[in-house]
């Protein structure tokens, strides 16, 4: 998906652009749940493969950082308040919610681990799309994902261990070591291959979608083979707490951008940006460092922000947007 994030900050045809990016928010999380039902049908088929979780999660990244470019991060010094206001209200109000919702439905602690965790890491790349459909401020989300990306090094172990601490067998150092290893180098990677050689990466950009949907769906069926009798037992519980969790960041993440005042297209997309995680990124953590059970709830994410996003997405853009 993150190639339809780089052409909808730069729009050609409006009209097929539209198309395409819902194309990409609708038919990519069916073959996301399509390989889901795979694996825990066949789990015997990626018994195998469960080492290719933390790879494939870097290629996704090494994607991202292939549709970047450094007047991206302008978007940072020109309007620091509202990125700001969106990084910050990512890291607070979903973490907490996690927490929050594991709780309330009082979950094991193997489940509760990887909700917290959805809830401690950065945005998702579809958040780009939704924001565009949605008619946010699409600059505003590129920027706000490239930034809690690039500090979720530093932020998330420490929230995940402040949060799940307890329930953890696994330092904060390690936890950054690996989110390093496989989230902010290859974004690097991939920004200064898009820098080096532009025409190259211009003509592969189209792919991108289609490869990082592959890489994705593939460790969901990674995890849900490992996580069949989960799925059976808690499988339903599991979705109440992904929904709850979704839907409550986008509420609280419009009404945190409301309380600062900012336009409502900078709303919209700070909903957007706070409600949708890079549940890939939870699902590897809790694959390598936990159960395959706390991997579960990030599989699960996988598939139903881009759901809710696109349902929120075609709702909003029926909604005029006034900037004043």
């Amino acid at each position: 998906m993150n190639s339809t994030q780089s052409s909808s900050r730069r729009p050609k045809n409006q009209s097929a652009e539209e198309h395409g990016a819902f194309y990409a928010v609708t038919i990519f999380p069916l073959l996301i749940l399509a390989a889901g039902v795979l694996g825990f049908l066949v789990p015997g088929a990626f018994a195998g493969l469960t080492g290719w979780v933390n790879p494939l999660l870097g290629f996704i990244m090494f994607g991202m950082g292939l549709t970047l470019t450094f007047p991206d991060f302008g978007m940072v010094a020109r309007r620091p308040i509202p990125v700001v206001i969106g990084v910050v209200a990512q890291f607070v109000i979903m973490p907490f919610l996690g927490w929050f919702v594991s709780w309330a439905l009082q979950l094991p602690p193997e489940l509760a681990i990887g909700v917290i965790l959805v809830g401690c890491c950065p945005g998702g790349t579809a958040s780009n799309v939704v924001s565009y459909l949605a008619k946010g401020d699409v600059a505003l989300s590129v920027a706000m994902t490239t930034i809690s990306t690039l500090i979720a090094p530093f932020v998330t172990p420490v929230l995940a261990v402040l949060l799940a601490g307890e329930r953890m067998s696994v330092s904060g150092a390690s936890m950054m070591m690996s989110i390093l290893q496989v989230v902010l180098a290859p974004v690097i990677l991939g920004l200064l291959i898009r820098w080096l050689m532009p025409r190259f990466v211009n003509r592969v950009t189209a792919a991108l979608p289609w490869a990082s949907v592959v890489a994705i769906s593939v460790i969901v069926a990674i995890v849900v083979s490992g996580s069949a009798a989960a799925i059976v037992s808690a499988g339903l519980l599991v979705l109440v707490a992904v929904i709850l969790h979704n839907g409550l960041g986008y509420a609280l993440g419009y009404g945190a951008a409301a309380i600062f005042r900012l336009v409502p297209s900078a709303r919209r997309t700070t909903a957007i940006e706070v409600g949708m995680q890079n549940s890939g990124l939870a699902t590897s953590l809790a694959h390598t460092y936990f159960t395959p059970e706390a991997a579960l709830p990030g599989a699960v994410f996988s598939v139903w922000h881009n759901v809710s996003g696109a349902l929120l997405a075609a709702v909003l853009r029926r909604r005029a947007v006034s900037e004043r």
